[in-house]
């Protein structure tokens, strides 16, 4: 029986054989992947040249954006390399680099939404107390506490694959999956499944049911309150809920596409499902959040275009 050890590497099959339309594909991601970063970076650069944004809302973003870089630097240079390859092999520790990466990005990207969600919480249920509660050393603090909590997350699941026996490589996706990796061992225990659980358990339930609290006390206080704070609340508001929404169903394509045969569903139509958060994540985040955000908007045209 072979062990983990004894297969160097796991095949990404999803990529298939696309012959010379990989040139193509290439020249859409690598312009794409280039965006990510450019719009990204930009808004970090805004939030930091501009001393009026140094507020807890901005320097939540700014962790945002940074994650959503991190997470398009895991997958885009290694889909670039591979759209290009013939064999689409990935070396086993490569894979479990990979993994953390992606998975640990995900969780910070949940833990980071509902730090935000706290904070539009804080700022229109309790003004008074918005500055003492939400000081500058205290939204560091919460930052330091979604990358350990999101890093702890994936350690937990790594612990139980680490040692399984595989008795395949094939991996049908562009990208290294844990339930993929899960289903090519030779055995399962039931902890393994248990696990799989507590990781959605605790990336994603956990930090969506404190999202969903916060935006419905804002709800609440909204509807006792004048029709212009209605409109502030939700002009401030929105930008993060098509963010958590957008991201919410990303995990569940994600997740439903590596638990359940969709042998129905065509070959390519998976792909782009399966890389559907990674795609549009990290645009939405600057766009939404960032450029959208009538501060930033400004600081923008003074940043980019030295506009007054």
């Amino acid at each position: 029986m072979s062990n983990s050890s004894e297969i160097p590497s796991f095949v990404l099959a999803a990529y298939g054989n696309v012959g010379e339309l990989k040139y193509l594909y290439f020249s859409m991601i690598l312009p794409w992947y280039l965006s990510i970063c450019v719009a990204n970076t930009l808004v970090i650069a805004i939030i930091y040249v501009d001393k009026g944004l140094h507020e807890p809302m901005y320097i939540l973003l700014c962790n945002l954006c940074v994650n959503e870089i991190g997470a398009s630097t895991t997958l885009y240079p290694l889909l670039l390399s591979q759209m290009l390859s013939e064999s689409h092999e990935v070396s086993l520790p490569w894979c479990f680099v990979q993994m953390f990466c992606l998975y640990t990005s995900v969780s910070i990207e949940f833990c980071s939404l509902a730090a935000m969600a706290y904070d539009r919480y804080m700022s229109i249920c309790y003004p008074l107390h918005y500055h003492t509660v939400m000081s500058t050393g205290r939204v560091f603090m919460i930052i330091l506490f979604v990358w350990v909590y999101s890093v702890l997350n994936f350690v937990l699941l790594f612990s139980f694959i680490l040692g399984l026996k595989f008795c395949g490589n094939i991996i049908d996706k562009v990208f290294c999956d844990h339930q993929l990796m899960i289903q090519l061992a030779c055995s399962v225990s039931v902890i393994n499944h248990v696990s799989d659980i507590l990781f959605i358990l605790l990336t994603l339930w956990i930090p969506f049911a404190f999202i969903l609290a916060s935006y419905l006390k804002i709800l609440v206080v909204c509807f006792n309150t004048s029709k212009e704070n209605k409109q502030k609340a939700i002009t401030t508001c929105l930008p993060q809920i098509v963010s958590v929404s957008n991201l919410f169903v990303g995990c569940i394509f994600h997740f439903v596409d590596s638990r359940i045969e969709a042998a129905q569903v065509p070959d390519k139509v998976r792909v782009l499902l399966s890389v559907y958060l990674i795609v549009c994540q990290p645009m939405i985040t600057p766009f939404m959040y960032g450029f959208n955000l009538p501060k930033v908007k400004t600081s923008f045209q003074r940043f980019v275009f030295h506009k007054k």
